[in-house]
């Protein structure tokens, strides 16, 4: 069953070409499908184009579906294109006539895209809330371990006094500008395509505001063209988010798997967290945060896949875009997974004491023996020259945490002002599931 079926035969090979995947990935938008379309009949009766026994009924029939969905017992049949085309043809099952007007008032264009905002927003508030135990993690590790010094990197040479809290603290704030990057992109994706047709309107006298009011979108995609136009814009929007998480948990990643090494050992985790080797039985690999910096390096390519695919096509609907699913179903799933592995990693850390005490660190006090000699009145670069003179052969006197005091030092985090910032994005995430949507939906029967 395709729903542009005219009564021609189609060539088998241009159906398997043109379905690609769809079969199997439009299971990720079968909930959302069939709430949209709960939302979508609402509708039609409130413009009296159904009347309420229709409309009840096929609110029914729905629930009844999604039902189905979540004991895994709703497929796509053989012979069936998508997922939009066997709720359609279901509900002419359960219903007959009635329920083939379930695709009154709308084309597939714009019920595709409903289910992807849907589904995108799910994701999104998903993917927040997993963020937010990561930014906890963060912050409580960086509150444990803020006294513990830790050498200081630059060029990959050790540089200046730094702390464990600085260092988990980084990676907290990281995530603050992550998470406001993914509110952003969730309130472009949280406007209402439906309606919109094939990205012409139609002639029927639709109530647009009244299903976003049902779906809890924020608006309207109010131009009917622009629905169209948007998808692969509000995706690049969405993927430039991911990246830059992925980014964030990309060079966690590094510096786990650096810090793990035998030269710097200052970090370590529970021989049941690494892995071996076949031949040399000393080896204990970080093969976690390998795979979640190569899992992660690819994520933040997605913004330039999504530019190559939609940045050449006409205004309209383009079968182009059917790929950019598989690619938005991919790097959500794959940030989940790398996200909780990482909080299962972070929860068994073993973090080493004393590390500034070997004499190879000697250096990294340096900076602060300048500093020493500023606070004295003698001119800074009079007294980096003095200092440099002496890095060869000299120890300097270790450095305190409170000596530092600025804003973002050592001594002085600033976790809970990090925290504050965090916060204030996480409230753009509301966190409603698919079922609780549909049960409201349902309180529409009458």
């Amino acid at each position: 069953m395709k729903l542009w079926e005219k009564g021609i035969n189609p060539e088998p090979a241009i159906i398997e070409f043109t379905a690609g995947k769809d079969r199997k990935t439009d299971l990720h938008l079968t909930k959302w499908d069939i709430v949209g379309s709960m939302a979508h009949v609402i509708m039609l009766h409130d413009v009296g184009l159904i009347d309420n026994d229709e409309k009840n009924n096929m609110l029914k029939a729905l629930h009844s579906l999604f039902v189905w969905d979540e004991e895994g017992s709703l497929v796509i049949e053989s012979g069936v294109e998508d997922i939009h085309s066997q709720i359609e043809k279901e509900m002419a099952s359960i219903l007959g006539t009635t329920g083939k007007k379930i695709h009154t008032g709308r084309s597939r264009n714009d019920q595709v895209l409903v289910d992807i905002r849907l589904y995108t927003r799910e994701e999104i508030d998903k993917l927040a809330l997993l963020m937010s135990r990561l930014f906890n993690k963060y912050q409580s590790l960086s509150e444990q371990y803020k006294e513990v010094l830790l050498p200081g990197y630059t060029h990959m040479q050790p540089a200046m006094v730094s702390s464990f809290g600085l260092w988990f603290g980084a990676y907290a704030e990281s995530l603050s500008d992550d998470i406001a990057l993914l509110a952003t992109a969730r309130a472009l994706n949280n406007r209402n395509p439906l309606g919109t047709a094939a990205g012409f309107g139609t002639t029927l006298p639709l109530n647009r505001k009244l299903t976003s009011e049902l779906l809890e979108f924020d608006d309207l995609l109010y131009n009917s063209a622009y629905a169209s136009l948007s998808r692969g814009k509000v995706e690049m929007a969405i993927a430039s988010a991911l990246a830059s998480l992925a980014q964030t948990l990309s060079r966690f990643s590094m510096d786990v798997c650096l810090y793990m090494s035998a030269e710097f050992r200052f970090i370590d985790f529970p021989d049941e967290y690494v892995t071996g080797s076949s031949i040399m039985p000393q080896k204990r690999n970080p093969d976690v945060f390998e795979l979640i910096r190569g899992r992660t390096n690819l994520i933040q390519i997605l913004p330039g896949q999504v530019a190559m695919l939609v940045s050449n096509l006409p205004s309209g609907y383009n079968r182009d875009l059917q790929l950019l699913k598989q690619l938005m179903f991919d790097a959500f799933e794959g940030l989940q997974e790398c996200i909780e592995i990482m909080l299962l990693m972070l929860n068994n850390l073993k973090i080493r004491k004393n590390i500034t005490e070997n004499s190879i660190y000697n250096t990294i006090f340096s900076t602060e023996e300048v500093n020493r000699l500023v606070k004295q009145g003698i001119p800074f670069r009079e007294a980096y020259k003095a200092v440099s003179d002496m890095v060869r052969n000299s120890s300097f006197s270790k450095t305190v945490l409170s000596d530092y005091v600025h804003e973002g030092s050592p001594g002085n985090l600033c976790n809970n002002e990090i925290a504050a910032r965090f916060n204030e994005s996480v409230k753009s995430f509301r966190n409603k599931s698919a079922a609780e949507m549909a049960e409201k939906l349902m309180c529409y029967v009458r």
